[in-house]
């Protein structure tokens, strides 16, 4: 699979941010059909970073309703990717 196509977008929340700072651990969300050695591969040829372990997880779509309308988000796949010692990937960069 094409390294652009594994990795969709970076995960930043309050939870994502502390696993940063504490286990220095970074969280993706990828491709579903993306397994533990492509998304290592990707992150290390992207972000030119040394990836210790990658955790994936199935995550699955919450049910809305607008007004008497209900629909489905659609399921998704996480991954936390814990980097090695000293290494770091920052995501909000420029800003």
């Amino acid at each position: 699979m094409e390294i652009y196509k594994v990795i969709k977008r970076p995960l930043i929340t309050e939870k994502g941010s502390l696993q940063k700072e504490l286990y220095n651990q970074v969280c993706l969300e990828v491709d579903r059909k993306a397994n533990k050695v492509e998304i290592r591969r990707a992150v290390e040829q992207l972000f030119k970073t040394k990836v210790v372990d990658v955790k994936t997880m199935n995550m699955k779509g919450k049910k809305r309703r607008m007004g008497r309308n209900s629909g489905k988000r659609p399921d998704w796949k996480k991954a936390v990717v814990k980097l090695a010692p000293g290494q770091s990937i920052d995501f909000l960069e420029g800003t």
